[in-house]
C-alpha cells in the first residue's frame, strides 16, 4: 500500500478513485505516515494526527473506536517513551474522539502527566445530547452506512474535555503554540486549529476531500455561510501544510489557498442562489429544480460530490432560513402516508398496477419517480411481499447510480430492508 504521501500527491492531482476505492470517509489505510519532522498520520474513518512539541505528544482529533488498539500501537512505534501530553477534539462526532483512553491507563501507570483534551464548550452538550438520544443515533447510521448489523449500537461513553473555550484560545506545548478558533460549519461546536511555528492548519471536518458535509439529512442544523467564513479565516494563516478531517494531506502555500477558496466559492454560491429564490417566495421543491451547481467547481479533486448529494445543501439552508414546511400546502397538515397511498393506489387501479408502472419507469430511466409510485405501493398494502421484491429491486438500482454515497447508501438501506419484506431495518431495535 502506498503510504498518505503518496496518496495525497495523487489525490491533489486526481488519481485516486475517490468515489469508491479511496474515499475520504469509508476508506481506511492500515498503519501510519511520518508526513513531516514530528508529525505523525493516520486515516481510520477520520484523520487524525499527533505532533511532537518536544516536551510530549500531542493528538490532533482522536479517531473512532475502532482506531483506540491501532492508534497506541501505531503512536508507540513512533514514539515509545513520550508521554501524550494533550488532545485536541475538533468537534463532537465520533470518528474524532476515541483513541485517547489507552494512552491516559498509560500516564497512569507510569505516573506521567494527566492528558488534558481541549474542545469548544459546547461539545458537553452535544455529548449529553447523544446519551438521550442513543436510539436515534443508532438508526440514522445504520441508514446513512448501510448497516445491515442488528447489533449495531451508538456508543455511549464520551471522553468529556478537561479545557474549554468559546471564541479562540492559544496554549503552548513545549516548543509549539496551538492556536484554537471556534467555528460553526458542520457541527456548532467546531475548532479549527493552527500550529504557527509550523505553519500547520488542522482543518476539522470543515474540509473533507468532498463536497462539504453541510447538508447530511439525518442530522441536526449545519451552517453553510458560516463554514465559509471559517475557511475564509484559514486562508490568513497563510499555512504549509493542511490536515483534513477526512481523505488526505496536503502541503504547499499554493495548493491551500485553492483547496480553500474553491470550497468557499462554492458555499456562497449555493447559498446565494437558494435565499435568492427563497426570498421571491418560490417552495422548497421549486428551488430545488432551479439551483445550478458549478460543474468546474465540482470537478476538483477536493469538491467531488462523493458524500453529500449537493441538493441536501439546499435543504439544510432552507431549513436554517425557512423553517420545516417546504411550501407544498398540502403537507402543512397531511393525512397520514397510508392513507394518502391506499386513496392513490385505489385510484389507480390497484397496488400491482402501480408497482408495474414503477418498474416500467426505471426501465426508462425515471428511476425518482418509479421510486415514488412503489413508495405509494408498500404504503397501501405494506406487507406485501411481491411489492417489497420490487421495492428492493427499484431501490438497489437508484443506489448503483449514486456518486454521493450518504444518498447511495440510505436508498440501499430501503433496499435490504424490503429484501427482508420491511420498510425500515432500524426501525423498532
Amino acid at each position: 500500500m502506498k503510504d498518505l504521501l503518496e496518496l495525497a500527491e495523487m489525490a491533489w492531482k486526481g488519481e485516486l478513485d475517490t468515489t469508491f476505492e479511496h474515499h475520504p470517509v469509508h476508506t481506511f489505510y492500515k498503519g501510519s505516515t511520518e508526513l513531516d519532522s514530528d508529525l505523525l498520520g493516520i486515516k481510520g474513518i477520520a484523520g487524525f494526527y499527533i505532533i511532537d512539541t518536544g516536551e510530549g505528544l500531542v493528538m490532533l482529533d482522536a479517531g473512532s473506536v475502532q482506531d483506540i488498539q491501532r492508534a497506541f500501537l501505531e503512536v508507540r512505534n513512533w514514539r515509545p517513551k513520550t508521554p501524550v501530553v494533550a488532545a485536541i477534539f475538533t468537534h463532537h462526532h465520533v470518528d474524532h474522539i476515541f483513541s485517547t483512553e489507552l494512552f491516559e491507563k498509560e500516564a497512569e501507570e507510569k505516573g506521567w502527566p494527566k492528558l488534558e483534551v481541549y474542545a469548544h464548550s459546547l461539545m458537553p452538550e452535544h455529548f449529553d445530547r447523544y446519551l438521550k438520544t442513543l436510539g436515534w443515533n443508532t438508526a440514522i447510521n445504520r441508514r446513512q452506512f448501510a448497516i445491515n448489523v442488528p447489533k449495531f449500537r451508538w456508543p455511549d461513553n464520551y471522553r468529556y474535555p478537561d479545557k474549554l473555550y468559546d471564541e479562540s484560545l492559544e496554549f503552548k506545548k513545549g516548543n509549539l503554540t496551538f492556536e484554537l478558533h471556534h467555528a460553526r460549519g458542520e457541527t456548532d461546536d467546531h475548532t479549527w486549529v493552527y500550529i504557527k511555528e509550523r505553519r500547520i492548519l488542522v482543518t476539522g471536518d470543515l474540509f473533507i476531500w468532498a463536497v462539504p458535509n453541510a447538508g447530511n439529512p439525518q442530522k441536526v442544523q449545519r451552517y453553510v455561510s458560516n463554514w465559509a467564513d471559517a475557511l475564509e479565516e484559514m486562508m490568513q494563516c497563510e499555512a504549509e501544510t493542511m490536515l483534513p478531517g477526512h481523505g488526505f494531506p496536503v502541503f504547499g502555500k499554493q495548493r491551500i489557498q485553492e483547496a480553500l477558496s474553491t470550497t468557499v466559492e462554492f458555499l456562497r454560491d449555493v447559498e446565494k442562489q437558494t435565499l435568492s429564490l427563497m426570498n421571491k417566495g418560490f417552495s422548497l421543491n421549486t428551488i430545488l429544480k432551479k439551483i445550478q451547481f458549478s460543474k468546474s467547481l465540482m470537478e476538483r479533486p477536493w469538491l467531488k460530490p462523493v458524500y453529500d448529494d449537493p441538493k441536501f445543501l439546499i435543504r439544510m439552508i432552507w431549513r436554517r432560513y425557512g423553517g420545516w414546511w417546504d411550501g407544498e400546502y398540502d403537507r402543512l397538515l397531511p393525512e397520514s402516508r397510508e392513507k394518502e397511498s391506499k386513496e392513490w393506489v385505489s385510484l389507480a387501479g390497484g397496488a400491482q398496477k402501480v408497482a408495474q408502472r414503477a418498474l416500467n419507469l426505471s426501465d426508462e430511466g425515471n428511476h425518482g419517480l418509479a421510486c415514488h409510485l412503489i413508495e405509494t405501493a408498500m404504503y397501501s398494502d405494506p406487507k406485501n411481499i411481491e411489492i417489497h421484491k420490487i421495492r428492493s429491486v427499484l431501490y438497489k438500482k437508484y443506489a448503483e447510480l449514486q456518486i454521493s454515497s450518504m444518498a447511495r447508501n440510505i436508498l440501499n438501506h430501503a433496499s435490504l430492508a424490503s429484501s427482508e419484506g420491511k420498510r425500515d431495518l432500524a426501525e423498532k431495535l
